[in-house]
């Protein structure tokens, strides 16, 4: 039978990193690669997982993110103390975050130019660069 399997995408990045499917993190990668790029807190993929009726803790998810982006399947976007996303588009680019909302967009890598980076110190090199632009919601003009 030649027939595509059921969440075929999810299972193929899941064996291509190298993670055996366990039902968890076969249920986790769907919801997260099966549809478009997006951006995801583990809250936010927690909600969705029980809704899906996929039974898992916020720790497994905490867990299976990091797994995912220690593989280079996800990228952790840091956006303040505390509020992290994971990023599906791994591809060198930057962000947009919508302070009001919590909004994160991307921001194609060639749109941002940086000059000028200091020296990595002694014994490192500078792996990547992210840039996260801060949004605020215009509130109109008050006079």
């Amino acid at each position: 039978m030649t027939g595509n399997r059921p969440f075929k995408r999810a299972l193929d990045r899941l064996q291509t990193a190298g993670f055996r499917p366990t039902r968890q993190r076969l249920g986790l990668a769907r919801l997260l690669f099966e549809g478009e790029h997006r951006h995801v807190t583990a809250e936010q993929l927690h909600t969705e997982a029980m809704g899906a009726d996929l039974r898992v803790s916020l720790a497994t998810v905490y867990n299976t993110l990091n797994q995912f982006t220690a593989a280079g399947l996800l990228r952790e976007v840091v956006v303040e103390a505390g509020k992290s996303y994971f990023d599906t588009n791994t591809s060198d680019h930057h962000h947009f975050f919508l302070e009001g909302t919590g909004r994160l967009e991307d921001i194609p890598g060639d749109d941002v130019v940086v000059q000028h980076l200091p020296a990595a110190p002694p014994g490192t090199r500078i792996a990547r660069v992210d840039v996260i632009v801060r949004l605020s919601a215009d509130q109109g003009d008050d006079r």
